[in-house]
């Protein structure tokens, strides 16, 4: 008798297995290589513009800078919206883009929007762009503190020694330095030498400029040299610089006077008006920044490093005062450890059901090469290791191995019924897996193809979980179909039949049962889906009503930020005794390992007084309260404690999320008018009502106040008797007050300022501003009282603007509360308050971002839905069928949102994105029972319980091994966790409930499509 002809996969076995190999080292080498980061790169479509105007009172910068700037930055090609805040002498003015534009053109496009208009702006303004992307937050912070040096010497050290080395680690952007300021030499003039000698300060600047050069003259040559010909008279230190002639005009001639007899000369620094500490010790903090689509744990490593053969002075402690890099690895650690333990007990159940160690082998050796080839496909896109792709992996442990326990599950069956191990037999039973195979993956894989349409930071987030989980599918596909088929075929024998058989004592009882339940649900079918659809229907229902929604999942990121404001206007050294206080309660709490803080400027940067600032907290690792009740006790006793701070509280990803799309609050109520007056009455009465919400907390009226000005009014015609003009007083004024940096003096790589000034003592209270001297042009000394009136004004307001509109935005955060549950409440409060007709209300915060998501989701959802049925019709050609399979995925997502309402989860864009890949799964299972039915005749109740009993074990199998896979996520013990806690919830709780769904319901909605049809027949007859 012939052989029978070897099949294909048999003919090429060592090429395809060989393959599988060099594919899965390939994987291994591009795992090494992937950037670790905590989420995705996403291109926000945010371009931030920090105006720098010197000093210039808030209503004129906003009429003569910050309109005009808006105006050109609204005509920009692809800008969506502009909105601005200005305070005194700076402003910022946001322009948000369409998700999806080209960012690097939009930000040279809003350079160029800027340099059109600067000739017609007011003299001084300046411009700093900046595209909004993660890199404007530090992912390494450290402090450097020392009792014995000042904190001048630690910006020196920071400056030369530490910057240099650090700027050089692959994948930094850039590092900050905070602290202190840069070095200067300060000329405090002594007015009384200068009247005498007939001198003003601006002369004192030109002599100082003019003896401080060195300029090159020319080149010659001599002695077959070429000479570069210098004329050097630089100043070199505090004695060249009190030895430096000024000229001194008078009747009998010119004369000469060193700088030394009329001003006081000593090293200082620049005029600051900022504060940072560490641990209550005046500190030095330097931020590294990570480049886009860096690694941050080799980044952070590689610092450390540096830090560590820095060679710094044994007096210098530095602490890390913030460290990504223990998130992302704890993220990490969580998926990772979610992988193991879901393969392990995926083992288990294999073992429990088939009883053999080879199958067990064979499925623990699909799996990591399954892993390992994804990671070149992440290479190849671009993409690296983060919460997300990672999330992905773990998401699609369960299907990879489900893939290998079908075509295993199957070729064991066939050789039971056939008693045979011949490998074409064996090759053959695979093959027929192979149609269902290639529709089960496909039902996956259509339910992320919608996702390529949604934008914003969810299509950004889970584009990249939904590449990851469509290379692994694809991947373990081919592998399941080629591979693990020659591997079985070559490998299993007869024995393992045998243990296959083994294991019938499990599944008898569950096939008795089945067995009883089928025949219940399909004697009466149509009472079956009634119920059971009524049923589940209605506590879907239920749950969608009741279950709390969110944006973000919450996550222990193991510190967050404490925003701070003193009452307007506060001098920095009342703000600083009040902060005191402050670091007193954070040190005094337990979980706190350490914390920074800066005064007069953000950890993000952004617009800044001198009364604001923030701490950074960094909490313990290890077994501690959680984050949130950590923050709430520390917010509540600053209330208490120091009443007059006002504080915000909210970790460093939600706040970057925040700052990088809109704002960083949940809650934001935008009150539009042009009334000022009505719209500061509206914006009390809105905070007012806020703060009254149960759960609505750090409720801020949005009426900031920038401070109190010192006004000098002029007197025109007594300043045009003593030969001034106001622009003459303002300059002389500024010159005394905050003085003129004259000219640089070169220490090494460094240029040192030397600002000329009026004396210290002349700069301390307001009355002494009145008595401030004057130099008219003909020589004449006149009090400023004598040309101008000084008066204090206060109340300076901040003045926000969108899309030029004036408004005022009432932000809150929540605690103990859902963000859906809250605004609904906060609409309804701010609609029954009757706001005059004047005042337009919008509301933005993260709630517009999570209303954008919930809809771009659900259109996610619904595409996968309407995809499902397309698919199930073209695979068995009866749409009927798509039609009961799409019922039964409807019925498993109202068991998920039953699943996150029993566990009190809220329902945000990680639930969301569960419920849409359990479509993916359920349709997996749906498929491979359909699979065992006759698709060209009519089917009955038998048809429909043989093909559940075949079913049943492999059903079970895959639906067990997805649940105890994605089990370690929904517990969440690890602090990186959270973010896939409810994803992995709801798909775990559709799975429990998609098991009897697929066995039961959908044969009885098929039952039912029988009868009906069986009663057509008969009418007919």
């Amino acid at each position: 008798m012939a052989k029978s002809a070897r099949s294909p996969i048999s003919k090429h076995g060592s090429a395809i297995l060989l393959a599988v190999a060099l594919l899965t080292i390939a994987g291994v080498m591009s795992g090494w290589r992937l950037p670790v980061s905590l989420f995705p790169f996403i291109d926000y479509p945010r371009v931030v513009v920090s105006v720098d105007a010197g000093e210039r009172d808030a209503a004129t910068m906003a009429a003569s800078i910050t309109r005009p700037v808006e105006i050109a930055l609204r005509a920009v090609p692809g800008a969506k919206s502009v909105r601005s805040t200005t305070s005194r002498g700076s402003a910022e003015v946001a322009v948000d883009f369409a998700w999806g534009q080209d960012m690097v053109a939009a930000t040279l496009e809003t350079e160029a929007a800027l340099a059109s208009i600067l000739p017609d702006l007011p003299q001084g303004a300046r411009f700093d762009v900046r595209r909004s992307d993660p890199t404007i937050f530090p992912v390494y912070g450290i402090a450097l503190t020392s009792d014995s040096l000042s904190p001048a010497d630690l910006r020196q050290l920071a400056e030369l020694k530490l910057l240099p080395s650090l700027i050089s680690v692959d994948g930094v952007a850039g590092v900050d330095i905070l602290g202190s300021s840069p070095r200067e030499f300060a000329v405090n003039l002594d007015p009384a030498r200068l009247g005498a000698l007939g001198l003003t300060l601006d002369d004192v600047s030109k002599s100082l400029a003019a003896q401080n050069a060195v300029n090159g003259v020319g080149r010659l040559t001599d002695q077959h040299q070429l000479f570069l010909v210098l004329v050097d008279d630089r100043l070199t230190s505090i004695a060249d610089l009190e030895d430096t002639p000024v000229t001194v005009g008078g009747q009998t001639g010119p004369g000469v006077v060193r700088l030394g007899d009329i001003a006081d000369i000593s090293s200082s620094l620049e005029p600051s008006y900022t504060l940072v500490n560490s641990g209550g010790q005046s500190a030095v903090l330097l931020n590294v920044r990570q480049a886009l689509q860096g690694d941050t744990v080799k980044i952070v490593k590689d610092v450390q490093q540096r830090l560590d053969q820095s060679g710094l002075p044994p007096s210098v402690k530095v602490t890390p005062f913030y460290d990504q890099s223990e998130l992302v690895s704890g993220a990490a650690n969580a998926v990772r450890d979610a992988i193991l333990i879901g393969a392990l007990l995926a083992g288990l159940v294999l073992f429990v059901f088939l009883r053999s160690w080879r199958l067990m082998v064979l499925t623990g050796l699909l799996l990591p090469a399954v892993l390992a080839a994804a990671c070149v496909a992440l290479e190849l896109l671009g993409l690296g290791f983060n919460m997300m792709t990672l999330g992905g992996m773990a998401a699609a442990v369960g299907l990879v191995i489900d893939d290998a326990v079908v075509v295993l599950e199957h070729m064991m069956r066939r050789m039971q019924e056939k008693n045979s191990t011949d490998e074409q037999h064996l090759l053959g039973a695979a093959a027929e897996m192979g149609r269902p195979l290639l529709g089960s993956t496909f039902a996956t894989i259509v339910v992320f193809i919608p996702l390529a349409f949604i934008s914003g930071v969810t299509g950004g987030f889970f584009k990249s979980l939904a590449i990851t989980m469509v290379a692994c599918l694809v991947v373990s596909l081919l592998y399941a179909r080629f591979a693990i088929p020659l591997l079985a075929a070559r490998w299993l024998t007869e024995k393992d039949a045998e243990q296959v058989e083994k294991g019938e004592k499990v599944m008898n009882p569950l096939i008795r049962a089945y067995d009883r339940s089928g025949g219940k649900a399909l004697a009466r079918p149509g009472l079956t889906v009634l119920l059971v659809g009524g049923v589940l229907g209605v506590l879907g229902y239920l749950s969608w009503s009741h279950v709390p929604s969110g944006f973000m999942p919450a996550m222990d990121e193991g510190g967050f930020i404490l925003d701070y404001r003193a009452p307007p206007g506060t001098a920095l050294d009342d703000t600083d005794q009040m902060l005191r206080q402050v670091e007193t309660i954070i040190s005094s709490t337990p979980e706190v390992a350490s914390y920074s803080r800066r005064t007069g400027i953000q950890l993000g940067g952004g617009l800044t007084e001198a009364s604001e600032g923030d701490y950074f907290v960094r909490l313990n690792g290890g077994s501690r309260r959680n984050i949130h009740a950590v923050m709430s006790e520390i917010r509540d006793k600053v209330a208490q404690q120091v009443p007059a701070l006002e504080v915000e509280t909210a970790q460093l990803m939600e706040d970057l999320i925040g700052d990088l799309t809109d704002v960083p609050q949940p809650i934001e109520v935008k009150l539009f008018s042009n009334d000022e007056t009505q719209l500061e009455a509206a914006a009390k009465q809105v905070g007012s009502t806020l703060s009254g919400i149960q759960g609505v907390v750090e409720v801020v009226d949005g009426l900031r106040v920038a401070g109190s000005d010192i006004t000098v009014r002029v007197d025109r015609g007594a300043a045009v008797q003593a030969g001034l003009d106001p622009q003459a007083i303002s300059d002389q004024l500024s010159a005394l007050i905050d003085g003129t940096v004259a000219t640089q003096i070169r220490d090494g790589e460094q240029l040192v300022g030397v600002r000329v000034r009026g004396p210290e003592d002349l700069r301390q209270h307001i009355a002494q501003v009145q008595d401030m001297v004057l130099r008219a042009p003909d020589g004449h000394s006149v009090r400023l009282a004598q040309v101008a009136t000084v008066e204090v004004v206060g109340g300076a307001k901040q003045l926000t603007r969108e899309q030029l509109a004036p408004f005022i935005g009432v932000t809150a955060r929540l605690e103990g509360r859902s963000l859906g549950a809250a605004m609904s409440e906060v609409q309804n409060k701010v609609q029954a308050l009757n706001l005059p007709a004047g005042i337009r209300v919008e509301y933005g915060g993260l709630y517009s971002q999570q209303k954008q998501s919930f809809s771009d989701l659900a259109m996610v959802f619904s595409a996968a839905i309407l995809l499902t049925l397309l698919l199930v019709t073209i695979l068995y050609g009866r749409f009927y069928w798509g039609l009961a399979a799409v019922t039964t995925i409807l019925l498993v997502a109202s068991s998920s949102l039953l699943g996150l309402w029993i566990t009190g989860i809220e329902l945000n864009i990680s639930a969301l994105m569960g419920l849409t890949m359990v479509v993916g799964m359920v349709s997996e299972l749906i498929i491979f029972y359909l699979a065992e039915l006759p698709c060209d005749r009519k089917i009955g109740p038998a048809e429909l319980r043989e093909a559940g009993a075949k079913r049943l074990r492999p059903i079970l199998m895959s639906a067990l091994i997805a649940i105890l896979t994605l089990l370690p996520l929904a517990i969440g013990f690890s602090r990186g966790a959270g973010l896939q806690q409810p994803l992995a919830t709801s798909i775990i709780f559709g799975l429990l409930a998609a098991v009897p769904l697929v066995l039961l319901f959908l044969p009885a909605m098929l039952a039912m499509r029988s009868e009906k049809d069986k009663a057509l027949a008969k009418g007919f007859a």
